[in-house]
């Protein structure tokens, strides 16, 4: 009978937050304006082709920054956010040690990438080519996301208007001097990115 109760409690919370969310799941009803990047939901996934034999992968967190977002007018829309290269992580705790050494990232000489838009295209419905100046590990490169609109609303938890996008790029890590191991460990680098920007309240 309790399990029973329980079950019906929760049923009747996912509903009412479900309802509260304001869903949207076409880009144009995406409400404009100023936005910040929500870090605790922000990933920067990395995979590496390791010696031919098994794509490797790992994660970078906390990145900060701004959007600012015309739903319509796309391509006055704006990115610039801050990457800590510092947060780097995989499942080994000595690869994870040595990509922050001075043969890698060298992450105590520069401990943050950057990306800067500079042209927002759109492809498609919910989708986007976003162009930028991407500086890593002190060099600046020119490279494209290809960006999903995935949804937005208020969220339930924090009443925060927000808005997310999954986007994929592949760079070449020897174009910012990080070579080690080139061609072995594989030069492609693939970045996968889960981005969700909370709204800016107005002043």
């Amino acid at each position: 009978m309790k399990t029973r109760l329980l079950r019906s409690a929760g049923a009747a919370f996912a509903l009412v937050l479900l309802s509260s969310t304001a869903y949207a799941a076409n880009p144009a009803d995406v409400q404009s304006g100023a936005y910040t990047v929500e870090s605790s939901h922000t990933q920067i996934g990395f995979s590496v082709l390791h010696f031919g034999f098994t794509y490797y992968s790992g994660q970078i967190s906390g990145v900060t920054g701004a959007l600012q977002l015309d739903t319509a007018h796309p391509e006055a829309s704006h990115l610039n956010v801050t990457i800590p290269v510092s947060s780097i992580s995989t499942t080994s705790t000595v690869l994870t040690g040595e990509l922050k050494n001075s043969e890698w990232f060298d992450v105590a000489k520069y401990p943050d990438a950057t990306f800067v838009s500079t042209q927002v295209r759109r492809t498609g419905t919910d989708e986007a080519l976003v162009t930028g100046n991407l500086t890593l590990h002190g060099v600046t490169h020119l490279e494209v996301l290809h960006v999903h609109f995935v949804g937005a609303g208020v969220n339930p938890m924090d009443k925060a208007y927000t808005v997310g996008f999954q986007a994929e790029a592949t760079i070449h890590r020897s174009d910012f001097g990080v070579k080690k191991y080139v061609p072995y460990v594989g030069d492609d680098v693939t970045l996968t990115i889960a981005g969700a920007f909370e709204k800016t309240a107005a002043k």
